[in-house]
């Protein structure tokens, strides 16, 4: 099922269903497949100025299709940018986040984590 605001038939409905077929594809679950999918949609949406709110990094970001798969769930150090990263800190309470550079608040957060 598509995310909410996307209609039947429309360029987002079938995206997402391209986009879901091809996960399921590379052996994912149902429900990580839709997970990724409606993602997927939703920033394209959001980068095109077809939902209410976006974030900063769903406009600012690489698209998902350039992105072609970097900073996803592997299981080695996850590529995530300064924003997502300052985030996760402001999530976490971290005090200081606004001086600190990318690496430092990679480890903040990461410390805070375990």
């Amino acid at each position: 099922m598509p995310p909410r605001g996307v209609k039947k038939g429309s360029k987002r409905a079938r995206q997402y269903e391209k986009v879901k077929k091809s996960v399921k594809g590379q052996g994912k679950s149902e429900g990580t497949a839709e997970e990724i999918a409606a993602r997927v949609v939703n920033k394209e949406r959001a980068r095109s100025g077809e939902s209410r709110e976006r974030s900063r990094t769903s406009v600012k970001d690489k698209s998902s299709g350039q992105r072609g798969g970097e900073r996803s769930g592997t299981k080695g150090p996850k590529g995530r940018t300064k924003d997502q990263l300052l985030n996760e800190a402001r999530k976490m309470n971290i005090s200081g986040r606004s001086t600190m550079n990318k690496s430092q608040l990679q480890r903040a957060v990461d410390r805070k984590k375990k």
